[in-house]
């Protein structure tokens, strides 16, 4: 790495690959650390606590590599421990991702719309909130228990038998798709497969536009005119991990 200072990212695994590569778009000249915590995945079906003491030791190593931004990529990670994290570390820029389904009551409110996240995610707080301020009563809560694992293990015959069983019953009833979990945008033919033609929303664009804007704001953003450099780090030391995101990266 060279000596400026470094984006950290994190998610549960892979899944934040999705949120990188949009930040990439609007912030090609940076650097950054990926957090790949897939020895822990999914964070989904763990305790508020459990999640909030996983994401605070990755903050730590971030905090210790110095990084000028932390982007926490997974929506349940955002929605259990997100608020803590910032009363924790007031010092530090955290940006965390959203579901985007305000998005749907922006763009697409008149139309059918399924909600697919972790059973974690949807039952939180800050989603219950998000939910019914923007509910346009046409919207079908799909808690997706074991499908980021799934995605994790990038078995795609597991992923097609998952999808088919699970999301059948919705096809050609919903029109939109919000993908509550980072992980989901990997798969996004599958689920048109089984779904149809639907149009997807997911909260990556929008984070990014915001990370850039928070940098720019606080004379963050990088003056370098090359391409940054990206490290990733992956809790369980897999290399086919490391491959896969890097593969994504780059398509």
């Amino acid at each position: 790495m060279n000596k400026e200072k470094s984006i950290g990212i994190f998610d549960s695994g892979i899944g934040g690959a999705t949120v990188l590569k949009e930040i990439l778009q609007l912030l090609p000249n940076e650097n950054y650390i990926y957090y790949s915590d897939s020895k822990n995945n999914p964070y989904g079906d763990k305790s508020d606590k459990e999640i909030f003491n996983m994401c605070d030791k990755i903050m730590k190593k971030f905090i210790q590599q110095e990084c000028k931004a932390i982007v926490i990529a997974c929506n349940t990670a955002s929605a259990k421990a997100a608020k803590l994290l910032r009363e924790k570390y007031p010092e530090e820029i955290i940006i965390a991702i959203e579901p985007a389904y305000k998005m749907v009551h922006d763009y697409a409110y008149e139309k059918s719309t399924l909600v697919m996240a972790t059973k974690g995610t949807m039952e939180s707080e800050k989603f219950h909130t998000l939910y019914e301020k923007y509910n346009n009563h046409k919207t079908y809560l799909m808690p997706c228990k074991g499908l980021a694992d799934i995605i994790e293990e990038g078995n795609d015959e597991k992923i097609q038998k998952y999808l088919k069983n699970n999301l059948a019953q919705y096809a050609n009833k919903t029109q939109n798709v919000v993908l509550g979990c980072t992980h989901y945008p990997l798969i996004q033919e599958q689920i048109k497969q089984v779904l149809g033609d639907v149009k997807f929303f997911d909260g990556a664009p929008s984070l990014a536009k915001h990370l850039k804007e928070i940098l720019e704001e606080k004379n963050l953003k990088s003056e370098s005119e090359k391409h940054g450099e990206i490290y990733f780090i992956d809790s369980s030391n897999s290399e086919d991990k490391k491959y896969r995101f890097f593969t994504y990266l780059h398509k």
